[in-house]
């Protein structure tokens, strides 16, 4: 390869050659030091991050969390890559390929969302572009093509998505396992495609803003021996290949981490650019404040992170819950009902399933494009679809576009659901979600043998198991109605992190003894014996089981067994686990000759910890 031409340091502003080949040197420098990484494609597609921070990009250095900005995607692995830190400009870790471009088109979502419900003519005041740049492997996966297919539907011409057709994964060229034609592929769900070519210089990377997809070929790994190879993918190129890289590149190939004061100066303006943009962005919010001030109040709760003043008490006390028997999945459409068809922050959805589900409500108008009549932006009732697992990272996009509290709130309050079985496609979302503590609802109905006529095929025996081994999600089993308020406002409010509500499709009693106070204690006990004695027997039950385990109790209390049993709601192991000892103690043994039992209609996995507490 010629060697390209580098403009020395004397200059006022770097050419474009010397700032193309310090990014590309400072990225072989970064995985080399690390020893791992993926270099490569900063290194082919360097043109195209010049492009973007430096002339494209709508944002500002100086104060990264100004919400009007431009968001960025970066939708591939990144070993070691924080989970999330929008203060320093990482808008989300995506992880598992395919991920980022879900999170991206949830961003979107929200970004067309906000516009249609608060800009008013005259008035733009939201007008964010979200940005996503993907390769070969996130569009192998699933998950990918999911999203492309949300997006298409709902035209979300907010979002540009820029992949770089490298041909190169891992094992190497892609041509052994992935010859379809993408661009047609992005087409045929209803995107825009233009081609952008080779974009090893900044006149060849040059984007044109409008269209929602870019395709372009990067040399992976440019500059390097190892270029479109397997190892230049997720290798470090190793000491020597990287001092050959640096000498292709006119640079000095024994030092490392070389910024020239002229690169440096090549993008002093950006941060001038940025703050004169926030600045008039902010004359235009004062003047919206005046022209409208209960949409500017509202809103200006909302990027807080405080929950609408009053939320508790719309929803009914046990005393105004229905007294009869009733699956707790109808019991959580009451949440829905009561909250979502009164506050902007609840966006909710299905996976084809959202009478069964029970997340919709009177009134509600659904996100749709508003040429399909459908519905329009403004609405915040999503049809996902069967398309699970990008639902929950579509997901988390939804509520990332916000700022995150401290409290782990943020101006949107995501609600997804299908059936428990199916949360299994949507795992890795949620356990992204849980890394970077990003609160998510998802009702998940019919959720144990109770289904009936589905089968086993539909009987989620081991997912509890799973979802409770991950840190970070918050699993519910409510027992009735009232618990069944508890566990949401447990999910909307105690804690940081997504939430799963397992709910039943067959009705259950409302209890005597349940407390929607007591679910953040994660288990406490419902019934006592009446005599008061120290109990022989503790009974341990979860949402549907927890009925049939007070009427065991009333049998083995009485004549011929006579016994002393008790029985304890564990709707939420995690938060009893988090509890003092002593409380933990006092719940399931309060003394050492009592039997305890638990009693799930799932996988009896993980129970041993809770029954043999404290010996």
């Amino acid at each position: 390869m010629k060697p390209p031409s580098v403009a020395t340091d004397s200059e006022e502003i770097a050419t474009e050659e010397l700032t193309l080949a310090t990014i590309r040197c400072l990225a072989a420098d970064l995985v080399q030091a690390y020893g791992g990484g993926h270099g490569g494609t900063p290194m082919g597609a360097a043109a195209i991050g010049v492009s973007l921070f430096r002339d494209v990009m709508r944002f500002n250095p100086r104060n990264p969390l100004w919400f009007n900005r431009d968001r960025f995607i970066l939708t591939s692995k990144a070993a070691g890559h924080p989970e999330i830190e929008q203060e320093i400009g990482i808008e989300v870790t995506t992880g598992p390929l395919g991920q980022g471009i879900a999170n991206s088109v949830g961003m979107a979502i929200s970004a067309k969302q906000l516009a249609a419900t608060y800009n008013k003519p005259g008035h733009d005041l939201f007008s964010s572009t979200i940005w996503c740049f993907t390769g070969d492997g996130c569009l192998q996966e699933g998950i990918g093509q999911e999203a492309i297919s949300v997006a298409g539907h709902l035209a979300l011409d907010s979002l540009v998505l820029i992949y770089d057709c490298n041909s190169i994964t891992v094992d190497g060229t892609i041509s052994s396992c992935f010859t379809e034609d993408i661009p047609m592929r992005f087409k045929a769900a209803g995107w825009n495609v233009i081609h952008a070519g080779r974009p090893e210089t900044l006149a060849t990377a040059a984007l044109e803003i409008g269209f929602i997809t870019t395709a372009l070929e990067s040399a992976l790994g440019f500059g390097s021996r190892k270029a479109n190879t397997g190892p230049a993918h997720g290798q470090a190129l190793g000491v020597d290949e990287v001092a050959y890289v640096k000498s292709q590149f006119g640079m000095d190939p024994t030092q490392k981490f070389i910024i020239p004061p002229s690169v440096s100066r090549s993008f002093a303006h950006v941060s001038t650019k940025g703050a004169a943009a926030e600045s008039e962005w902010n004359a235009r919010k004062e003047a919206y404040a005046k022209a409208f001030p209960d949409e500017f109040a509202e809103w200006t709760r909302r990027i807080s992170g405080e929950l609408p003043e009053g939320w508790r008490d719309l929803l009914p006390t046990k005393e105004n819950l229905p007294q009869a028997p009733q699956p707790t999945r109808k019991s959580s459409g009451i949440v829905v009902e009561a909250l979502a068809s009164r506050f902007p922050d609840f966006v909710a959805g299905s996976a084809d399933l959202l009478e069964s589900t029970f997340v919709s409500w009177n009134g509600m108008k659904e996100f749709q494009k508003p040429s399909s009549g459908l519905g329009d932006y403004t609405g915040r009732q999503i049809r996902y679809g069967i398309r699970e697992h990008s639902m929950a990272a579509i997901a988390s996009g939804l509520t990332a576009f916000w700022p995150q509290s401290a409290a782990g709130t943020s101006g949107l309050i995501p609600v997804v659901s299908t059936f428990f079985m199916f949360t299994l496609y949507m795992a890795p979302a949620l356990r992204m979600a849980a890394l970077q503590q990003l609160r998510t609802i998802t009702v998940a109905t019919h959720d144990s043998i109770g289904i009936g006529e589905d089968g086993p095929t539909h009987q989620p025996i081991a997912l509890a198991a799973f979802f409770r081994a991950l840190p970070g999600i918050r699993l519910f089993r409510p027992a009735d109605a009232e618990e069944t308020m508890g566990a949401w406002e447990e999910a909307i409010a105690g804690g940081v992190g997504p939430s799963v509500l397992c709910l039943s499709r067959q009705a259950v009693p409302l209890l005597a003894g349940t407390s929607r106070s007591k679910v953040s204690l994660g288990a406490y006990v419902v019934l006592n014996h009446p005599s008061g004695k120290d109990p022989d027997l503790t009974l341990i039950a979860t949402g549907s089981e927890v009925s049939l385990a007070v009427d065991v109790a009333a049998r083995l209390s009485s004549a011929p067994h006579s016994l002393a049993v008790r029985v304890v709601s564990m709707p939420s192991p995690s938060l009893f686990d988090a509890q003092p000892a002593p409380y933990r103690q006092s719940i399931l043994r309060p003394q050492t000759s009592c039997l305890v039992v638990a009693i799930e209609a799932w996988s009896s996995y993980g129970w041993a910890k809770s029954l043999l507490l404290l010996g």
